[in-house]
């Protein structure tokens, strides 16, 4: 058996491709990367030696590498692959249409060339956009990307599941939330404010600080990914959280609590950005129903295995805010 994992370089790629090699030593692991500036083979050095697993560079927009890498009859295409950085889509939205979109295209393409048994599609919370103080962001609520990052999240999100309708691709996507955890890249919120607190310097904080983000254990993502690659249904969406809801102020504060350092007015050390146009002012993908273990609790020195979601929403079903 063997699967193909794009970007697994990455934070959360790599997350997945060491749990995967841990839990199945005998599957090959194909790890298809670019390796820009987000991906890291540090994060693979516990497998880098692995007889199961591969290491192959290459570009997910460019055809003939991508089916001269993926092998015939594979078992599935994890796709992780993504420019996911709302700043720099912000500044240049280019790339982000050439990778999350075109790039995702050409996976499923080959996947159809290929015999692929499944696709599973990484995507991300941020595709339904701002909601309301006391709504949550469901599985069939409607898509309002407020973002060139998230526009193209969402378009890409509509590709896998036209493959479904149109060709019956065995497919499935995933919306996840807010991760941390180690090898995390360092312009990420956390990692900036930890750096940044242990070095003495002010953290840059968006306008009031008051944006909500759920978050969730990297590893704990990880988890409900491969519960949904093993056992999700052909044209499902699933929503993946921490059931831990917090302001950017909660998170720094608790970051610099456990540091020992108080939370300090902006003109004494935390530095105040003007907020993004297109950043959301509150985030929440959540839907729960299948619960897999206790819920995890941001900075926990051993974070447990948290709620993780999963209540699906399949291809077709009436689209309405339940």
């Amino acid at each position: 058996m063997a699967i193909f994992v794009t970007g697994g370089a990455g934070f959360i790629g790599s997350q997945f491709v060491r749990d995967w090699v841990e839990r199945y030593p005998s599957n090959t692991v194909i790890n298809f990367d670019k390796l820009t500036y987000a991906g890291n083979l540090e994060n693979l050095s516990s497998v880098a030696s692995h007889p199961s697993y591969r290491m192959i560079r290459g570009d997910i927009c460019d055809a003939s590498e991508v089916l001269r890498a993926l092998p015939q009859n594979c078992e599935a295409v994890v796709h992780f692959a993504a420019e996911s950085h709302v700043d720099r889509s912000i500044l240049s939205a280019t790339e982000f249409v050439r990778t999350n979109v075109l790039g995702t295209q050409v996976l499923l393409d080959a996947a159809r060339a290929r015999n692929v048994r499944r696709f599973l599609h990484i995507s991300t919370d941020e595709v339904g956009g701002s909601i309301e103080e006391d709504r949550l962001f469901h599985e069939n609520s409607p898509l309002a990307p407020s973002s060139p990052y998230a526009a193209s999240k969402t378009a890409a999100e509509h590709l896998v599941l036209a493959a479904v309708h149109t060709f019956g691709l065995n497919s499935v996507v995933t919306r996840t939330s807010n991760n941390y955890g180690p090898w995390q890249f360092p312009e990420k919120l956390l990692p900036l404010a930890i750096s940044n607190a242990m070095e003495g310097r002010p953290i840059p904080v968006y306008g009031d600080g008051l944006q909500i983000r759920d978050w969730v254990h990297v590893a704990n993502n990880t988890r409900a990914l491969r519960l949904v690659l093993e056992k999700g249904r052909p044209g499902a969406i699933y929503h993946i959280g921490g059931r831990t809801p917090l302001t950017n102020r909660e998170v720094l504060r608790t970051i610099l609590g456990s540091l020992g350092q108080i939370c300090r007015p902006a003109d004494s050390g935390r530095r105040s950005a003007r907020p993004r146009p297109a950043l959301c002012r509150r985030l929440f993908a959540h839907r729960m129903e299948a619960r897999l273990a206790p819920q995890d609790r941001l900075c926990r020195r051993n974070p447990p295995d948290n709620r993780l979601v999963s209540h699906e929403h399949r291809v077709g079903q009436q689209r309405e805010e339940r």
